[in-house]
């Protein structure tokens, strides 16, 4: 069995117009206002060991959390389509981030929290020697 990758999974949810979180949780939530720990949904992108936990339960509010754990040395890149719709901003909890907006590449250490600009095609580095560990606020347009 296989998984896809991160970026085919964001493609999909573009195509939908809904983000990489939603389109997870759909598959695997059913709704409800508790989300506890042990059923927030983990999805681990096989081709670069990232895993993004769904921190949000099921609702129709626009404020998505996602938790990502992005391994030293790895680099997940997005599309410029798929925050089309969403505004979003990156908090980093451990680790070193570098983040890549178009030709902006922002340096994040812990505590540093980036508001992301008008879409572009992104890349998230975790330069090391320690894994990123980051928090993802998406606010639906």
């Amino acid at each position: 069995m296989t998984s896809p990758t991160a970026a085919l999974l964001v493609r999909i949810a573009a195509a939908f117009g809904m983000t990489l979180s939603t389109l997870i949780a759909r598959a695997e939530l059913e709704g409800g206002g508790l989300l506890r720990e042990g059923d927030q949904p983990l999805w681990r992108d096989p081709a670069t060991g990232y895993v993004r936990r769904h921190l949000s339960p099921v609702s129709d509010m626009p404020l998505e959390l996602i938790r990502i754990q992005l391994p030293a040395g790895a680099k997940v890149s997005f599309p410029a389509a798929s925050y089309a719709f969403i505004r979003q901003q990156i908090w980093l909890i451990t680790g070193r981030l570098e983040f890549t907006e178009g030709d902006i590449v922002h340096r994040l250490e812990p505590g540093d929290c980036l508001a992301l600009g008008a879409p572009s095609d992104c890349v998230f580095h975790a330069p090391g020697p320690d894994a990123a560990d980051y928090l993802v606020a998406l606010a639906r347009r």
